[in-house]
């Protein structure tokens, strides 16, 4: 035999596996199976099955049900893979089976030749660390990889969630900025009443927190885990404690109050929390959407747009246009979240294609959740550093934009009734000429007229539900 190729078996019998590598004969089917992994299994859901791993190595031994010194070098090498020592190892795409069997047997089977190595034993000896008798010992793809998959979701979350509350704060420190910065405010993209800039801004800055008490609510179905369910959510194999015992060392290690499913039978077959916890983040993205167009409508121009605000000029716009300049960040931003919006109807309809006692959509459901929480955190982190901290006001456009607007005419209805106030708007408006001109000539006396439309006092009749969040 070359000495680059050892022979492993598996219930199929045996087959040829790459010496140097630490996966085994399921893993190397899988491999020829499936194809090679140009959309890898995201390396947190690795991660994630080996914290699972030690965990339940170490409730076995603490069970009596797994050797002391086995279930030693099962954590020992379930560490390695959490300090990224084994990263490439773990060769299979996200397009594999439904219940991640491929890649749970792929880490079972690192586990086991790494754990025969630290035994003193050779890879491929498994009567030393067996990766289904020992490594996989009260345990099934159906359980372990829905726990690790909320494990990782919810790590997801924990760095998404500081991300969207410094965005809400560079938000919140530019509205209490521009609070005397008056403006036109646009309904259907038509000339409004007044407003402050800084009135518009603390409405993003609510929107931000809304989207991030929405995503720390979604956390919670996904505290519960489906570990100790085995295949079905009866625990066939696993002993009757120990589901509690690797929530509770779960719960301890990673300080995330993580508990035993009340009914495992649902979160194997189901998907509900991660479904959930994902419409939260398309909330989030809905949200940022909304205001990156926002932005980039108010800073259009320079010079033939709104043009009231001015963006960071960051790079050359334009291959053929000299000195122009695009809001590139917030293209970036807005592509990244459609992208998420896309992702939600992939959750929606993976979370409701599972079949009776299993949900077979497990790879695809974390890998898509991941890439949400990844391009938000990142889309966040990038659009306040290079877009909103940078952001500022044209004042002089701003003032010359609100001294044209015929919509101060809403100031005159308690004074003169509204179809009084429509005609001179009418009037003004088809004849090109100032409000206050027409407003005069039809009787309107002038000291009034300023009196009743002075847009600091109309942008800021009450509190407006500015106050900080």
């Amino acid at each position: 035999m070359p000495a680059n190729i050892r022979t492993e078996s598996d219930s199929f019998g045996p087959i040829d596996v790459p010496a140097d590598r630490l996966w085994g004969a399921q893993t190397e089917r899988a491999r020829h199976h499936f194809g090679a992994a140009v959309e890898p299994m995201p390396i947190a859901l690795i991660h994630a099955i080996a914290r699972v791993k030690r965990a339940a190595a170490r409730t076995n031994r603490d069970l009596g049900v797994l050797e002391p010194r086995v279930a030693e070098a099962i954590v020992t090498g379930a560490t390695e893979i959490l300090d990224s020592r084994h990263d490439g190892e773990f060769p299979l795409p996200v397009w594999q089976s439904g219940s991640g069997t491929q890649t749970h047997m792929n880490v079972n089977e690192v586990l086991a030749n790494r754990g025969c190595e630290l035994l003193g034993g050779q890879r491929g000896d498994h009567r030393l660390v067996h990766p289904n008798d020992h490594v996989n010992r009260g345990q099934s793809s159906n359980d372990v990889v829905p726990t690790a998959m909320h494990l990782c979701a919810i790590e997801a979350l924990g760095t998404l969630l500081p991300a969207v509350d410094t965005l809400r704060e560079a938000f919140q420190s530019k509205a209490e900025s521009f609070a005397d910065v008056v403006k036109v405010g646009r309904t259907h993209l038509q000339d409004a009443v007044p407003m402050t800039l800084g009135q518009e801004f603390s409405g993003y800055a609510s929107q931000l927190a809304t989207t991030g008490r929405l995503l720390e609510q979604a956390r919670d179905p996904l505290l519960e885990l489906a570990i100790g369910g085995t295949a079905v959510g009866t625990g066939l194999n696993a002993h009757p404690e120990f589901g509690a015992r690797v929530a509770a060392l779960l719960a301890e290690e990673t300080g995330v109050p993580l508990v035993s499913g009340r009914n495992k039978f649902a979160l194997i077959a189901s998907h509900d929390g991660l479904v959930h916890a994902h419409g939260a983040m398309r909330t989030l993205a809905c949200a940022l959407v909304k205001i990156g167009n926002d932005l980039r409508w108010l800073a259009s121009g320079p010079r033939c747009g709104l043009g009231e605000l001015r963006l960071p000029e960051l790079e050359p716009g334009s291959s053929i246009m000299p000195g122009k300049v695009n809001p590139t960040q917030i293209e970036s931003l807005v592509m990244a979240a459609t992208q998420v919006l896309g992702n939600d109807v992939t959750m929606g309809i993976a979370g409701a294609g599972g079949q009776l006692e299993l949900s077979t959509y497990k790879p695809l459901l974390i890998a898509t959740f991941l890439q949400s929480a990844r391009l938000l955190t990142e889309g966040c982190e990038r659009f306040r550093v290079h877009v909103v901290t940078g952001v500022e006001p044209d004042r002089a456009r701003l003032a010359e934009l609100i001294h044209r607007s015929l919509m101060l005419a809403t100031a005159l209805t308690p004074h003169i009734g509204y179809d009084r106030a429509a005609e001179i708007v009418h009037e003004a408006h088809a004849s090109g000429r100032a409000l206050r001109e027409v407003a005069i000539e039809r009787g309107v006396d002038p000291a009034s007229f300023d009196r009743w439309t002075d847009v600091r006092a109309l942008a800021t009749p009450g509190s407006g539900g500015t106050a900080p969040l």
